[in-house]
């Protein structure tokens, strides 16, 4: 038989200490009280109890000025704090104590049981969790011990003592820059800058001169000359992010600079050498811009000198585990209270589709360590602070949308026009939008039919042919998943 858990109660009144020592006792625990804190703190100290419940004004002192040496001796010891003053400074002060929880006076006997109940379960939670990623290995510039991050590392391992030119291809969110960083970080060129530059998210006019630089008087508000990003790179790496985003005529220059290894600035006549490492990603299909006449053919051989693929996170989810270790534990070094998920939390974020990747899950943790009132994360913490609008996986581990399409074309169009600070975004929204969609709608109509190719290929109103075409672009293999009945043979 089990040893009940004890709970050290502390209020100077005593009629409330009677009301809670009943109802604790009936719920099953073992109760100690006191009405001072002078007492408490001792019983603290000499490690009775495995909760505290305490009223904050006690006659010898405030419980929020012993609070802290508690949790330096205690700091797994939850505690909650009641209180009449019901400002919401008492509710910060408590938090920034360190309790587990305050609860406003008067409260509900239940509530406070339940909050006590789910105090212990977070304890116990806590101590079966399994211990966080090495330490060593926070420091990393990339998480993931799946098959398919360890065929990125070796070739990482490889390029990283050389200057060949790298294109790194994935969807947004995925990790790119983190990528062409490490490649810099443990390459040759590792003492010299590492200089970015997102073509999306520069005007178009003004491109040249980020990358190439300009002679004061070159243009109208050219009051300086500037050194452009070839320049603030030289003897290191540039990395041009969004390529499938440059303009044709930025293009031909990148091109003959590319070839030629010398550039002029806009509006100079000296030729100044391009000594740096070209590292280029997108996550736009430069096949397709190729032959929408849109990306020159001969500055993709030029900069696909070596491609590098990143596998969407929804392709790698056993790595989840470890990337929220990390993000909790870059969190609390940030100032944010400690955090964990639980088991089914952890399986929900794992059957989650990801649209945007390892960045949509870093803020989701973020998010969540900033408004998780417990220290535990639970799946139901999970689902909600999922975003709307995305495509998830429904509770059969099915692809779903959880908002209307139009809600969900507004919400994109509205975070496309936000990346570029007001300003017309580039040409291509059309087929950016298709590709990102495509992939799940395919998903969704082939879960449908239990993975029959032909009934999603009438589902979706397309030849057979075609989707057999789309399903290699995107490498959605076709298998039939448990607990969905086929629609048709």
């Amino acid at each position: 038989m089990s040893v009940p858990k004890k709970i050290l109660v502390a209020d100077d009144d005593t009629a409330i200490r009677t009301v809670l020592n009943q109802a604790l006792a009936r719920a099953g625990y073992e109760v100690r009280s006191t009405g001072n804190a002078a007492t408490l703190w001792r019983w603290a100290a000499e490690g009775e109890g495995d909760l505290i419940v305490t009223d904050v004004m006690l006659p010898d002192s405030n419980i929020f000025d012993i609070l802290p040496r508690i949790k330096k001796f205690r700091p797994e010891l939850p505690i909650v704090v009641m209180s009449a003053q019901n400002t919401i400074m008492t509710a910060i002060t408590a938090a920034e104590r360190g309790a587990y929880e305050y609860l406003p006076k008067p409260f509900d006997l239940n509530e406070l049981v339940d909050v006590v109940g789910r105090g212990l379960e977070q304890v116990a939670a806590r101590q079966a969790a399994p211990a966080t990623t090495d330490a060593n290995e926070q420091v990393l510039p990339i998480i993931g011990r799946s098959a398919a991050m360890q065929d990125i590392y070796r070739i990482i391992a490889r390029l990283t003592q050389t200057d060949l030119t790298v294109m790194i291809m994935g969807e947004s969110g995925t990790g790119k820059e983190l990528v062409a960083k490490a490649l810099h970080d443990y390459g040759k060129r590792k003492n010299r800058p590492f200089v970015a530059l997102n073509m999306a998210a520069i005007p178009r006019d003004l491109i040249e001169s980020e990358l190439f630089g300009h002679e004061k008087g070159a243009f109208t508000g050219a009051g300086a000359r500037y050194a452009g990003r070839f320049e603030q790179a030289s003897g290191g790496t540039l990395f041009l992010d969004e390529i499938g985003d440059m303009p044709m005529e930025a293009q031909t220059r990148l091109l003959r600079v590319l070839q030629e290894g010398t550039f002029t600035t806009v509006g100079g006549s000296r030729s100044i050498k391009a000594d740096v490492r070209i590292i280029a990603a997108t996550h736009r299909d430069l096949d397709r811009l190729i032959q929408q006449g849109l990306f020159r053919e001969d500055l993709y051989f030029r900069l696909n000198v070596v491609p590098l693929r990143l596998p969407p996170l929804r392709e790698r989810s056993e790595d989840i585990p470890d990337l929220v270790r990390h993000f909790l534990t870059v969190c609390e070094s940030e100032g944010l209270p400690a955090r964990f998920l639980d088991n089914a939390a952890m399986d929900r974020l794992k059957s989650y589709r990801w649209p945007g990747n390892v960045r949509e899950l870093e803020n989701l943790v973020r998010r969540l360590s900033a408004i998780q009132a417990d220290e535990r994360i639970t799946e139901e913490s999970v689902v909600q602070a999922l975003s709307p609008g995305k495509l998830s996986f429904d509770e059969a581990g099915s692809n779903s949308a959880n908002s209307t399409l139009g809600e969900f074309a507004e919400s994109y169009l509205a975070d496309y026009f936000s990346q570029y600070g007001g300003e017309i975004p580039p040409a291509g929204l059309y087929d950016r939008v298709i590709k990102e969609v495509e992939e799940p709608l395919i998903n969704a109509a082939l879960s449908a039919v239990n993975g029959n190719q032909l009934r999603a290929s009438e589902l979706l109103g397309i030849n057979r042919n075609t989707l057999r075409k789309k399903m290699k672009e995107h490498q959605i293999r076709a298998v039939r998943i448990p607990g969905f009945a086929s629609t048709g043979s």
